[in-house]
Parts: structure tokens; C-alpha cells; sequence
């Protein structure tokens, strides 16, 4: 009943936002979603990772068919494509297979299956469709966010990144310098963030299907959470980032989804073209108004949090994992500084909230407790407190660095040193088996 009730809510949900997005002549996430079973989708390897976490319940046997059936189907429209001359401007020429096997396994699941085998499918489904229905519903929401929110903080962020020493341009500069092999490996590391995070869930589910059980905890729920609950403070606290904000936005842009960045157009209003060559003189921030299309993603930076969910989820992987996992949290940061896509003080409170929704998730997956509940807590007023400061402070903040800076980077480090040591408490503990001493020898 309880999956019942939160499946209606969902639906509702993405109904509403549906005619939300259509009132301001937007396509919602139903009607995009739609469009991928026969137009190119814009998220083929999305769609494709939505459908091998969806897979994690099956036996290998149905694996490879599910594989070959979207294979096949994709090949199909490939030679319908052709036939038509019909250019794949926009999107992915593939993915359209996996969206319907992932309808035709709903199907199945629902028609011809029952008892706990039905549930354990419909979990599989849930997982597969959580990815990428998020997604859908976070490109729809940026675009919301452009739309309703008609003026910007930017130049407060900025000013109170003085106190970090303006980290995106000095990245930003580098970057610049590399060339193109290493903006082409920061690029695709930025844009596949999502289906690194599959990689990693696909490690942590790999007994499902024998199991037949999900675990407790595991990446997906994190990533998903940190997509939903991010954008609500866009709302709150609506940056467009330097590279839009304090350039012309073409520097660095990347090709990706409306959840990373939309493609650049001559409606943007930058205050002044500098970055990454010279930051702004030191003034009064304000408010200041920006185009109805760049969506305001900045605050806090997602791609950080979901950067550091996947480094925290790969540390009970193998060494192979363990290492990916930080070569794409390091990756992801240099990016988000280097494209100009990010503030410094956006990673800080980045970081936090991907902490605080992690402990969050935990310790309501082990049952609240006094030490779950205080991390958590510690977590919400170290974020409330950044943005607050941000926002109230940033001049103060950059007259006084030598300060300020120390002070914001020891609040970020106070959440990960308290996630550290109460998480660490929170493992069971091992003892070592005692073998009984043998007894002596009767003389």
C-alpha cells in the first residue's frame, strides 16, 4: 500500500508539473518522455542505464534478451531514419530500444506476474524509471527556474568568492591553457556524471537477482534525493554562474543535458565579459536581472554533490572502483571551476548538502537515533548558515579573507570530519573468534 500510495503521488506530481511547464509554454517531463519512444531521444545513454538498473532483477538469461530486443529496435529506427533521410540534429541516434523494453517489461510485469515475484519486478522497474524520470523532471524544472525567476545573485556569489581567491577563474585560466585534450576529458566526464553513478549502483545491486532483495542504502537513492531536493534551493537562490553571468557563456560549453547547461543564445545579459581573463572590481552586490532561458543552477552545485554521493558510494567497492570514483570527483570539480559553470563557494555548500541528504538517507535506513538525528542537523545549519552568509555577507566576507576563507572551507570540513567519524560508528563492529585454549594433558 505503501508503494501504491507513493507511485499515485509521484504521478500527480509529474502531472502537475506538466501543466505547470505547458502554462509557460514548455514541454513537461510526460510529454519529453513521450516523444523518446519514437522521436531521438536526448538521453540515449541515459535511457539505456535507466534500463540495466531496471535489469538488476532479472537472471542473465533475460539480461541478454532485454539487451538484443533494444539493440534490435534501435537498429530498426536507425534504417527507418535512413530511409526517411531523416537527420539526427538534435539527441541521440539511439535509445529508442531501451525505452521500449523498459515498456514492455512494465507490461509484462504487470499483466502476467504475481505474488512476491510481481513486487520484486516492480521494484526493478521503480529503480530504472527513478533515473530517468528524474532526469526529465530536472531539465523541466531548470527551465522553470529561467522562467519565474527573472533576476539573479550572481554578483553576490562572486564577491563573497573573493574570500576563496576566485577559484573559477584561476581554474578557468588553466583549462584554457591545457587545450583540448584536457577540456575534451573534463567534458565528457561533466556530462556522463549519471552514468558513472550507474556504474557504481550496478556494483552495489549485483546480488539482487539472487538475492532477491534490495539492500538497505545503496547510490541511486542518493542521487535521486540530491536531484529532487537541489533544485527547490534554485529557486531560493537563482545563479546562472561566471561563465554566463561575467562572460559571453561560449567559453566552455558543453553539449550536454538541461540538467548540466542549455546551449548559449544571445538573449543572455552578462553583467561584463571578463571571465576567466579578470574578475570584477570590489563593490556593493545586488540583484541583477538575466534572460528567460539560462537556468539559474548554480547554488548549490549538484554535479559536486552527485560527484561526491559516487566517491562516497565507490569506498566499499574494489580498488578499481575506489579509483574511479576519486578520479571523477576530482574530474567533476575541475569542471564545474574550469567551465566557469560554478562559484567556489557553490562547491563548498555542494559538498554539504550531498553529506547531509547521504546521513539523512542512512540513518533513516538504520532507525533515527541521537547521532544520526545531531548529523544531520549539524548538516542543515552549516548549508542554511553558507547560503545565509552568501547572501548577507559577501562584501564583508571579501574585504576580510584571510578570514572568512579559512572559515568557510573549516565549516565544510566540520560536516565531513562529524559524517566521518558518526558514519564509522555507525559500521558493525568485528570481533575476532576466540577458540577455546586446549585443555592439558592428564599426567
Amino acid at each position: 500500500m505503501l508503494g501504491i500510495a507513493a507511485g499515485v503521488a509521484a504521478l500527480g506530481f509529474l502531472l502537475v508539473l506538466e501543466l505547470v511547464a505547458r502554462r509557460h509554454g514548455i514541454r513537461g517531463p510526460v510529454a519529453t518522455l513521450a516523444r523518446e519512444a519514437i522521436f531521438p531521444p536526448k538521453s540515449g545513454f541515459l535511457l539505456y542505464a535507466g534500463m540495466a538498473l531496471m535489469l538488476v532483477v532479472c537472471t542473465w538469461r533475460q539480461r541478454f534478451i532485454a539487451l538484443g530486443a533494444a539493440i534490435g529496435i534501435d537498429f530498426v529506427f536507425l534504417l527507418v531514419r535512413w530511409a526517411a533521410d531523416v537527420k539526427v540534429t538534435e539527441g541521440h541516434p539511439f535509445g529508442n530500444g531501451a525505452f521500449w523494453v523498459v515498456v514492455v517489461y512494465g507490461t509484462i510485469t504487470v499483466t502476467r506476474r504475481t505474488g512476491e515475484e510481481r513486487v520484486l519486478l516492480l521494484k526493478g522497474l521503480g529503480l530504472g524509471l527513478l533515473l530517468v524520470v528524474g532526469r526529465k523532471v530536472g531539465d523541466t524544472w531548470l527551465v522553470l527556474t529561467a522562467k519565474t525567476r527573472p533576476m539573479v545573485l550572481d554578483p553576490y556569489l562572486e564577491t563573497a568568492d573573493h574570500a576563496l581567491g576566485n577559484p573559477s577563474w584561476v581554474v578557468g585560466r588553466i583549462v584554457t591553457a591545457a587545450g583540448p585534450i584536457g577540456f575534451n576529458l573534463l567534458d565528457f566526464v561533466y556530462g556522463q556524471l549519471a552514468v558513472a553513478a550507474v556504474v557504481i549502483a550496478l556494483y552495489q545491486l549485483r546480488h539482487v537477482a539472487v538475492e532477491r532483495r534490495f539492500p538497505g542504502h545503496y547510490l541511486v537513492r542518493t542521487f535521486v534525493a540530491i536531484g529532487l531536493l537541489g533544485p527547490l534551493v534554485y529557486m531560493i537562490f537563482p545563479v546562472v554562474g561566471p561563465v554566463f553571468a561575467y562572460g559571453n557563456g561560449t567559453e566552455h560549453w558543453s553539449a550536454v543535458s538541461l540538467w548540466s547547461h542549455p546551449q548559449p543564445t544571445e538573449q543572455q545579459w552578462a553583467v561584463a565579459d571578463l571571465w576567466p581573463e579578470a574578475s570584477p572590481a570590489l563593490r556593493a552586490p545586488h540583484p541583477v536581472p538575466f534572460d528567460g532561458i539560462t537556468p539559474r543552477n548554480c547554488m548549490p552545485s549538484l554535479h559536486t554533490a552527485w560527484a561526491t554521493a559516487i566517491f562516497i558510494h565507490s569506498r566499499k567497492g574494489s580498488k578499481f572502483l575506489r579509483g574511479a570514483g576519486t578520479f571523477w570527483l576530482i574530474a567533476t570539480l575541475t569542471a564545474t571551476l574550469g567551465f566557469g559553470y560554478h562559484y567556489g563557494v557553490d562547491l563548498l555548500a555542494g559538498v554539504v548538502f550531498a553529506l547531509t541528504i547521504e546521513a539523512a538517507l542512512r540513518a533513516h535506513d538504520r532507525g533515527w537515533d541521537r547521532s544520526g538525528t545531531r548529523l544531520v542537523a549539524h548538516g542543515v545549519t552549516v548549508f542554511a548558515a553558507l547560503l545565509a552568509s552568501y547572501r548577507y555577507l559577501p562584501l564583508e566576507m571579501a574585504r576580510h579573507s584571510w578570514f572568512y576563507g579559512p572559515l568557510l572551507v573549516l565549516a565544510m570540513t566540520s560536516v565531513v570530519y562529524a559524517y566521518v567519524r558518526t558514519t564509522r560508528q555507525w559500521e558493525p563492529s568485528v570481533e575476532p573468534v576466540r577458540h577455546p585454549e586446549p585443555s592439558p594433558e592428564p599426567a
